[in-house]
């Protein structure tokens, strides 16, 4: 127990040195960045590169393909891209009360 309390009592006093301490200090802040100049000639160079133009149209160059494939393609050996569907579950109707 009187080892318990004294490591208590040195852990408040380091706190307590280290905040006086802090206090106590002469804090001056550093600047982490120079400031901004111009660089020369930059007067006549372009501030960015123009923007790519797009036609907005899709490419051409791989057609799209179909999720399934005709009954014709499957019996060569086409695979579907998408599982078969789920059958819809039925039930019998809801009578009225």
């Amino acid at each position: 127990m009187l080892l318990a309390c004294a490591l208590i009592v040195s852990g408040l006093a380091i706190s307590g040195l280290s905040l006086a301490q802090l206090r106590a200090s002469n804090l001056q802040m550093a600047q982490a960045t120079q400031p901004l100049q111009s660089t020369p000639g930059a007067e006549t160079k372009p501030s960015a590169p123009p923007e790519p133009t797009t036609t907005g149209a899709r490419p051409s160059e791989v057609p799209p393909q179909p999720a399934r494939p005709d009954a014709e393609a499957q019996k060569a050996g086409a695979a579907t891209a998408l599982p078969p569907a789920p059958a819809e579950k039925t039930a019998a109707p809801i009578k009225d009360r």
